[in-house]
């Protein structure tokens, strides 16, 4: 999960960025024989269940339609859900939880178990079309990785005598840290205390033809390498020549951070003599929202994280050495994890709220039909649910005070007074604010206390700011801002 990912230091990343074309610069790119496959990249979402008031799995399924989500990881095999999905054309990674590890690498029985219980018992009608071992083992769980390939080939040979093998694969995902050395990329290699079980696991999937699952996190480079690695590098943003970051062994060029964590496994894997193994990307993301000490998680940067990010795989990008081989990506997460620990950004890795709102609204039109909340849709910024009366209170008086929201329509007789109570109020005044200012992510947050939604929020004869049927209202006028922050009505 997000809170284990860390980090080896980019002790050359500042040469790497500065190194550009050279006549002493020795152009090697390695062969490397990697296949495509035969499936289109796709981009998948992680679903964690740290929610209050999860959906039912039943909802969940229905969602996930909705939203035209068609690949999902599971944190494990819960039951409810693999029947939810019978029949749909949903596509989910299951997962061995860490603490089963143990069991099923001791015994050959217990894997067999697992897999009847778990995977026959609901395959062809749920499509499942991988098992992630454990999450993280090599680094998080370093007293389990003896284990670690028993178990994994245990589940492997109950596949194959359930005649599955060829259907279903089985990795494990990885953290970025078990590389060293990352940039540039064609320097890159495992860590050598971890190479016995690395080589047996790349020896595996190589065998098996299964990905090399890896979780890789651009926030947490740029984050633990402020000011040497630039946040339009990490976002996908476009970058001039000279911003572009250049491996002096190879000349490559790269783009963006993820493409160089990607190459930087390949080169990895090269130096362990795999060459035929492809990078699965189990978990990628931006939080939308942080402590102090973590200014960069914002609204604004999660949905240009994440909508560039899908822009790169659906676009086939590929990578610079590999440009023929886009991979996978699995978007860490579906829904802020409200429960999880401490720092603030741990709940807040999700594009939707636990109630199935998004937290924002991705750019992603025009590619592709995955995920329906992006911005081709209206969208409106409404109260969230639960917030005291004395916050949303102060968040009301500032919208149509300073921030000179149109806050008319919710005085005494107006088509908005009634419901008469701070959160419809607020709702109103909001939504305002939020389309005044051209629907930017980062309008619709008054410190925690508002969310973004595509359903209309208007009721009777009370028309929201964003709705259309706005267009013809002649009450939002430009002196009504102004005088509307004088008599904001209090609540007690």
């Amino acid at each position: 999960m997000a809170n284990t990912k860390k980090f080896p230091p980019f002790f050359l990343f500042l040469l790497f960025c500065c190194c550009f074309f050279s006549t002493s610069s020795s152009n090697f790119v390695p062969e490397i024989k990697v296949q495509q496959d035969k499936d289109e990249p796709y981009v998948g979402v992680n679903i964690g269940t740290d929610v209050s008031n999860l959906l039912s799995p039943a909802d969940l399924v229905a969602f996930l339609q909705l939203q035209k989500i068609t690949h999902i990881r599971l944190y494990d095999a819960d039951p409810d859900i693999l029947k939810a999905l019978s029949k749909t054309k949903i596509r989910v990674i299951i997962s061995v939880p860490n603490n089963q590890i143990l069991a099923i690498g001791s015994s050959n029985t217990t894997a067999a178990a697992w897999i009847g219980r778990n995977v026959a018992a609901y395959y062809p009608e749920t499509l499942i079309t991988a098992i992630a071992v454990g999450d993280e083992i090599l680094t998080t769980v370093p007293s389990s990785a003896p284990l670690l390939m028993p178990a994994i080939e245990s589940l492997y040979s109950a596949l194959v005598a359930a005649n599955l093998h060829n259907q279903i694969k089985i990795s494990t995902p990885n953290a970025a840290s078990i590389i060293l050395d990352p940039f540039p990329p064609s320097q890159a290699f495992f860590n050598q205390s971890m190479s016995s079980v690395l080589s047996k696991l790349l020896q595996f999937c190589s065998r098996t033809q299964s990905p090399l699952m890896m979780n890789l996190y651009p926030y947490y480079v740029f984050m633990q390498n402020k000011g040497v690695v630039p946040i339009d590098n990490s976002l996908f943003k476009p970058l001039t020549p000279s911003k572009e970051m250049v491996d002096p062994n190879t000349l490559l060029h790269y783009t963006n951070v993820l493409d160089a964590m990607i190459d930087s496994v390949y080169f990895s894997m090269k130096n362990l003599n795999t060459t035929d193994v492809v990078v699965l990307v189990t978990e990628s993301g931006w939080p939308s929202k942080g402590d102090s000490k973590e200014p960069y998680a914002t609204i604004d940067n999660a949905d240009t994280y994440n909508s560039n990010l899908i822009k790169h795989i659906i676009d086939r990008s590929g990578s610079p050495l590999h440009p023929e081989i886009t991979s996978s990506v699995y978007i860490y997460e579906l829904f802020n994890e409200d429960l999880r620990s401490p720092p603030l950004s741990e709940a807040n890795w999700g594009l939707f709220h636990g109630n199935s709102t998004p937290v924002y609204l991705l750019h992603v039109s025009g590619s592709g039909t995955f995920l329906a909340n992006d911005t081709t849709n209206q969208t409106y910024c409404i109260a969230m649910d639960g917030v005291d009366k004395r916050t949303m209170q102060t968040a009301l008086d500032w919208a149509c005070g300073p921030g000179r929201a149109n806050c008319s329509e919710i005085q005494p007789g107006e088509s908005c007074y009634q419901p008469n109570d701070v959160k419809n109020h607020a709702s109103y005044a909001f939504d305002s604010y939020y389309q005044k200012e051209g629907g930017s992510p980062s309008s619709c947050d008054f410190k925690g206390v508002a969310m973004i939604t595509t359903t209309d929020p208007s009721h009777g004869s009370c028309i929201f700011p964003g709705s259309k049927k706005a267009s013809n209202k002649t009450s939002e006028v430009a002196n009504a801002t102004q005088a509307s922050g004088a008599n904001t009505i209090r609540y007690n």
